[in-house]
């Protein structure tokens, strides 16, 4: 069987089936802290402030159950060759948000869970073929729909530490840490607002590095672990734990 092009590489068959099936067993593992997590709260500290400005704890959660139904509808689109967007617009999408916000700790949950299980069977039933039909995303970034689940690998565990409960960025897994830590880094780059930056991040086994070219002639260098430099990347904690002579930076989206 031919090899399969997706993005700027070639897979077989079987390569791509592992793939899938390692970023499926990532995300649900992922889930399963998450769900754990919010168990923990009840009806008071769910409306406690998350590290999000403007959000509550109980915003965040149903933010996570309505992305995993618009990754559903990314997945229906790769499935069936016709659009279904992430949301019908941006306007529905916070509203959406807003009104899912007022329930009960126990309604978010079982909102939660159940759009986590309608994204798991539309992951699992998704013919082999499919997954590298191209989906649109919301800000217009088309994607392969394996890339959904990066996507959303990304934000269970950003908001999972968002939940500002038990879970923090060291606490993600070395793999998933570098596969998150990649899709920040992406939408950095070519940004006229980011400042020229080297980054070395230990994986303990080995190292990662990402070139930056920003706006000033000298790259900056900092150099750390996972944990603490997601969450200066994203703008959740300052650089204190990191080597170098770290730059101030823009929002990350």
């Amino acid at each position: 069987m031919a090899d399969i092009v997706l993005g700027t590489g070639r897979w077989s068959a079987a390569a791509l089936a592992d793939e899938v099936a390692n970023r499926r067993a990532a995300v649900r593992h992922a889930t399963e802290v998450l769900v754990r997590s919010a168990s923990g709260l009840d009806e008071i500290s769910v409306r406690q402030p998350s590290l999000l400005p403007g959000w509550s704890r109980s915003h965040v959660l149903t933010h996570l159950a309505r992305n995993a139904d618009a990754c559903c509808n990314l997945l229906l689109w790769a499935r069936t060759g016709i659009e279904h967007p992430m949301y019908a617009s941006r306007d529905d999408r916070d509203q959406a948000i807003e009104e899912g916000a007022s329930r009960s700790h126990q309604l978010l949950m079982e909102d939660l869970v159940a759009s986590s299980d309608r994204f798991f069977v539309a992951a699992r039933d998704l013919p082999d073929s499919d997954w590298t039909a191209e989906v649109t995303l919301s800000g217009g970034d088309v994607i392969p729909a394996l890339h959904v689940l990066r996507l959303r690998l990304l934000e269970v565990w950003v908001h999972l530490v968002d939940l500002d409960h038990d879970v923090d960025f060291a606490d993600i897994p070395l793999a998933d840490a570098e596969i998150v830590l990649e899709d920040v880094v992406q939408p950095f780059g070519g940004r006229p607002d980011v400042p020229a930056l080297t980054l070395d991040v230990d994986f303990g086994h080995h190292h990662r590095r990402w070139d930056l070219r920003g706006t000033t002639s000298r790259p900056a260098a900092v150099s750390g672990e996972p944990g603490p430099m997601l969450g200066w990347l994203l703008g959740r904690t300052g650089p204190g734990e990191l080597r170098g002579d770290a730059p101030e930076l823009p929002d990350w989206m």
